[in-house]
């Protein structure tokens, strides 16, 4: 299987008139492969092994790109082990790429291993962690019924004076004093984060969108003949929602 790949890599480097071919037709040749590869470590390793031989700087960049196909397709076990064999170069060594990890083996039903990556490599530096990151973990022992590990992880954070960003956080620390019969801890935490629990999060915000939209289209339908001679202008504007934003950069 190595010789096959490394082989292949070979030609992939000449190019089929004798050419070098392009960086994007190697990234798509790396992808492809992965894509197709049995699931074997060993596979893994020797195609990454062998693709990187023929780079004189170590392709970051293209393997950013390679996870983010992999991450579209689901392949969630595939990126465990993309980014094992990255980290194992020495290579992006950094908070997002252990993001990602974390979120990948949740994923992959192995969040005590996320868990462990947390507890090894993020958690002994709480002031720095994005809160992002610190969502997910929450979110992956909230999910997994790690009440325990969620609450502690909670009050680490607040210990190093990090404020949560957002009641979606609250609601999750609230569910689990609820669910352990801490009671009194509850009651303590809504009244210190009633400002922030009374605000509207980002779901309430689309949901009201959606709302208004609902209305809007129940207007029109009411309407006079006169309302579907619409222009084109006025079709586009209702095509777009009015909550659109940009996709997250993590999946958990």
């Amino acid at each position: 299987m190595i010789d096959r790949i490394k082989k292949s890599t070979r030609e992939l480097e000449q190019g089929p008139t004798g050419k070098n071919l392009s960086s994007a037709e190697k990234r798509k040749f790396l992808i492809n492969t992965l894509l197709g590869l049995e699931d074997s470590r060993e596979n893994v390793y020797g195609t990454l092994d062998a693709w990187v031989a023929f780079e004189q700087d170590f392709p970051l960049a293209s393997l950013k790109q390679a996870l983010s196909a992999l991450e579209k397709e689901e392949q969630w076990h595939r990126i465990v082990q993309v980014i094992k064999w990255m980290l194992s170069k020495g290579q992006g060594n950094t908070t997002r790429t252990y993001e990602q990890l974390v979120c990948a083996l949740e994923k992959d039903n192995r969040a005590e291993e996320a868990h462990k990556i947390w507890q090894k490599k993020i958690a002994h530096d709480l002031q720095s962690v994005p809160w992002r990151f610190c969502h997910l973990m929450l979110a992956i022992y909230y999910r997994n019924n790690r009440l325990e590990r969620l609450v502690k992880l909670f009050k680490e954070l607040e210990a190093c004076g990090r404020k949560p960003p957002s009641k979606d956080i609250i609601r999750k620390i609230e569910d689990a004093y609820e669910m352990l019969g801490l009671l009194e801890e509850k009651k303590a935490l809504l009244e210190k984060y009633k400002d922030l629990y009374n605000k509207p999060s980002r779901d309430d915000r689309k949901k009201g969108s959606k709302s208004k939209r609902t209305e809007m289209n129940m207007a029109d339908a009411d309407g006079s003949k006169e309302s579907k001679m619409e222009t084109s202008d006025n079709l586009q504007v209702h095509c777009y929602p009015l909550d659109e934003e940009p996709a997250a950069a993590i999946k958990s």
